[in-house]
């Protein structure tokens, strides 16, 4: 080091030491299991504020209020102003040993503990994130990849018995444990069918079947005060059924003997407007028929919405489909009884119709609470019949037993059907299920049911058709209930079987990832994608669904490449909400994104096309 070196301030000796966020090793021997940078790169950042010689404005609790400034030092206090001078204490006197006290016990505070983990390792600074990432992503892959290994492993040897059972000894033979019975007929089934964990189950049910007469008397006794002994019973009998162990009904095929139930609720018909509520067009009062001007309502009764009547979309969505529901009602009247034909959204004046039911709301919230319990007390009696059903003679909690009102559908995110009119459901819409001997519900007077069925391989109860996406609504039961609690247990134990195989799959799609046939060659980064970096699998829209894509359905404008190594994803999700990440892949990955992005594909070709 040269003698002009030693004067040289220490920042500017390791000037050219400085490490960039970017310059990543991408050469790995092993699959790079990828990095997401989502808004792009993590920038360096001054985390301790520079030191200054300004006056910086300080708390009141962050200053002690000693100085340690030498007396000699101070300036005279004949000059300064008697309100100014500082205040001194006569009582003490400041000893010799002063100033070789510690500043800690001087202030009488002592600086926070610092733990192991905020300080790190010595050679952790120095590291990118993007390489720490990396290394903990492969990490947790390797420990997974010996979890399944070692799953597979301990099956396999549970699956190991002695061919011939003569050749055992009769005191090595183990009698075969009695099984207990939950009242269901079990039928055999493979073994990736059954929960990873059944002891405690069985013992709760053991315990639970074990209770003495005379025990179950003595309780009864002190539970008569509150329920009548019939609840009781029936209590008992629901903690008794235990339907995660009842396989029989989660085999995908008849799922109930019997089923009662009183079919759906319906929205209240729709009430006229008030004279003075009634819509302007072109600065005049108009008079519409009850299907138009309920269409009006739809729209003035949400004009605080600004997020969806000040979208073009909806606005154009909603005149369009409240148009035809005037050429069909003969458009509208003024008040000398003259037609007026409404052609122009901009004349439409929705505000005596939005101050009508924003009176309306203003009324209900005045209600006292004596008022609104009562309100609430009339409607949970007369919904009443429709909130449970009798499946298999078990009282079940039903979902969903209200039938939607009509409205403006709104939709998630930029969904182009947003603001078209939800029509009102008919009787003459909805089918019902319904076991075979049961009472059918009646339908609203005048009305009739579209169909009655009884398909036991079922778990609804009724269904309609809504007219805006044409998708099929279903009355189900509860998620509490639990035919419901047996569909949710079947799916996720099938995702728990994916950590017994995840190692194989992922040897797989790195093997693919250069197949020669390039059909393997698209599922192969496919299925990297979705496991690196979590993106929904995707599937094929239709011309009239909402423009939403997944990995499996990423468009050519969707995907941009930026060399070495980074993709960056930009596309509408689920819900039609936005995705955007910026990602670092595998350098295999990177090239087959750049061969399926080839030319002559342009914007709207699909990046998985084979």
């Amino acid at each position: 080091m040269s003698d002009s070196e030693d004067d040289k301030p220490l920042i500017k000796a390791r000037s050219n030491e400085r490490v960039k966020m970017d310059d990543t090793d991408t050469s790995m021997g092993e699959l790079n299991p990828g990095v997401s940078l989502r808004m792009g790169p993590v920038d360096e950042m001054e985390v301790d504020p520079p030191a200054t010689n300004g006056n910086g404005t300080k708390r009141k609790s962050a200053m002690n209020g000693k100085s340690y400034k030498d007396a000699t030092e101070s300036e005279d206090d004949d000059d300064v102003p008697l309100t100014k001078r500082r205040r001194t204490s006569k009582n003490k006197a400041a000893s010799d040993s002063e100033d070789d006290e510690p500043l800690a016990k001087k202030t009488g505070r002592k600086p926070p503990k610092v733990t192991a983990q905020q300080i790190g390792d010595d050679d952790d600074s120095d590291v990118p994130l993007t390489k720490k990432l990396a290394k903990e992503k492969a990490d947790i892959e390797k420990k997974a990849e010996t979890q399944a290994k070692a799953i597979r492993a301990k099956k396999t040897v549970k699956a190991e018995e002695p061919e011939d059972s003569d050749d055992v000894p009769l005191k090595k033979a183990k009698a075969a444990p009695k099984k207990k019975t939950n009242g269901v007929k079990k039928e055999d089934s493979s073994d990736d069918d059954k929960p990873l964990k059944k002891a405690p189950a069985k013992r709760a049910a053991t315990k639970s079947q074990s209770v003495t007469p005379a025990a179950s008397a003595k309780k009864g006794k002190k539970a008569a005060k509150e329920e009548s002994p019939e609840d009781k019973e029936d209590e008992d009998e629901e903690e008794q059924y235990r339907w995660w162990e009842d396989t029989a009904k989660g085999d995908g095929t008849k799922k109930w003997t019997t089923l009662e139930h009183n079919g759906v609720v319906f929205p209240p018909e729709y009430e006229p407007l008030p004279k003075n509520a009634r819509m302007r067009y072109d600065g005049q009062q108009v008079s519409l028929h009850p299907e138009a001007e309920e269409v009006a309502t739809f729209f003035g009764s949400m004009l605080n919405s600004t997020h969806n009547v000040e979208n073009p979309t909806f606005i154009k969505n909603f005149f369009t489909d409240f148009k035809k529901y005037l050429d069909d009602t003969g458009h509208g009247t003024n008040d000398k009884g003259e037609k007026v034909k409404i052609l122009k959204f901009e004349k439409c004046d929705f505000k005596p119709i939005f101050e009508h039911f924003e009176a309306e709301r203003a009324k209900k919230k005045a209600m006292t609470a004596a008022e609104k319990k009562e309100l609430k007390a009339a409607k949970d009696k007369a919904e009443e019949p429709y909130m449970y059903c009798l499946w298999d003679g078990r009282k079940q909690k039903v979902g969903n037993f209200r039938v939607e009102p009509p409205g403006l559908f709104r939709g998630r995110g930029e969904h182009p059907k947003t603001g078209k009119v939800k029509t009102r459901v008919k009787p003459e819409q909805v089918t019902i299920n319904i076991g075979a001997e049961a009472t059918v519900p009646a339908p609203p007077e005048g009305t009739k049911w579209k169909e009655v069925r009884h398909d036991n391989e079922g778990t609804w109860l009724a269904m309609w058709q809504e007219n805006v996406n044409g998708n099929y609504k279903y009355v189900m039961l509860a998620a509490n209930s639990d035919v419901k609690g047996q569909s949710d247990f079947k799916k996720f134990e099938k995702a728990r079987e994916l950590k017994k195989h995840i190692d194989r799959i992922r040897k797989d799609y790195q093997r693919e990832l250069k197949a020669e046939l390039m059909a393997d060659r698209q599922r192969a980064t496919a299925i990297y994608l979705i496991d690196q970096f979590a993106l929904r699998a995707g599937n094929e829209k239709g011309d009239d669904e909402a423009d939403t894509v997944g990995c499996c359905s990423l468009k050519f404008e969707n995907v941009t490449l930026k060399p070495p190594n980074k993709v960056v994803f930009d596309f509408l999700g689920k819900d039609s909400i936005r995705f955007y990440d910026e990602v670092e892949v595998d350098a295999q990955v990177f090239k087959n994104l750049k061969i399926f992005k080839k030319a002559p594909k342009k914007d709207g070709d699909d990046i998985f096309d084979r």
